[in-house]
């Protein structure tokens, strides 16, 4: 629980931060397509919104009445509807619950609008909330907030613990909700601990769960155009390689041939590049696509966040 000191200066806070939020909100800076789940999430502010804004109006003499009237509603659809309650309730309270689920959202919130102090606590609780159970839903609401600058610290320490507990979160069943960029992100960091068969696992687990939400697709074609070159069969032991993987006909058969090879005598072959297959492990394959349907869920590709899971790779590993 986060709390703030009710001062003397409580109502001049108050008036500050809905100064700024109505202004920044009514501004005419640019038009937005209308949304699906606009007429959604104007119910939701006409029922939240509008007592705040009579409290204003009643507790400040300053906020001229004639221009904000009892019934406006502002449109916020940046944020989603439990973010900007936290924000509110933190406001006109001075405390707040960080929660895990809306931390991230709450973080930008804060930026956006000037509460530093609630801005300085979020950083502080994401360690805190960090763990194996949270960590994949911390990593989907990065997508929805990717443009805000917040973002990309909180990446940043969210992938290093994924890094560390690499086999726990492969495992979990939540990871294959993630959207392809960012699994494939993860399976290509050098700092990654885990181990071949987990990635195995988990890519042909992401796989299917896809493949259970797109008919008329082949599944195999998704897993060799997107993991295929990102899993070092050579580090999988022969008899699992042989018992588990091979049976499954997903991984071609020169690759299990190279890596049965190499581990039978490493100087004969060179795992990286077995033949027939122009992709090396070292590099990380750029996305095939052009297999993928579109989808109305996550999986949809997202450029901008792949870039900057990218460049937090790059600061992780510098």
């Amino acid at each position: 629980m986060l709390k703030d000191k009710r001062d003397a200066g409580e109502i001049f806070r108050i008036r500050v931060f809905h100064q700024m939020f109505y202004q920044q909100s009514s501004s005419p800076q640019k038009k937005k397509e209308p949304v699906a789940k606009e007429n959604k999430l104007r119910m939701f502010l006409k029922r939240s919104s509008e007592p705040t804004l009579n409290v204003q109006n009643n507790s400040t003499s300053n906020i001229n009445s004639a221009q904000i009237t009892p019934h406006q509603t502002l449109i916020i659809d940046e944020f989603e509807p439990d973010v900007f309650r936290q924000l509110i309730e933190y406001a006109h309270t001075g405390c707040v619950t960080l929660q895990p689920r809306t931390l991230l959202g709450v973080m930008n919130a804060a930026d956006r609008y000037g509460l530093e102090e609630l801005k300085k606590s979020c950083h502080g609780f994401i360690q805190c909330c960090i763990n194996v159970d949270t960590v994949c839903a911390l990593l989907q609401t990065a997508d929805r907030y990717v443009q805000y600058k917040c973002t990309k610290a909180f990446l940043k320490q969210v992938l290093e613990f994924v890094d560390e507990k690499g086999n726990e979160v492969l495992n979990l069943g939540s990871f294959a909700l993630l959207p392809l960029h960012v699994v494939r992100l993860i399976f290509s960091r050098k700092s990654l601990v885990a181990d071949e068969f987990t990635k195995f696992q988990a890519a042909l687990m992401w796989t299917m769960k896809y493949s259970d939400l797109n008919n008329d697709i082949d599944w195999k074609k998704i897993f060799r155009d997107n993991f295929l070159a990102l899993i070092k069969f050579h580090k999988i032991p022969a008899n699992v390689l042989m018992k588990e993987v091979d049976p499954l006909k997903v991984v071609p058969n020169d690759i299990i041939v190279t890596a049965l090879a190499y581990q039978a005598d490493p100087s004969c072959v060179n795992p990286e590049n077995p033949s027939g297959s122009s992709a090396t492990l070292n590099d990380v394959p750029p996305m095939n696509t052009t297999s993928l349907p579109s989808l109305e869920m996550q999986y949809t590709s997202n450029s901008t966040l792949s870039s900057l899971f990218e460049s937090n790779e790059h600061i992780s590993e510098n």
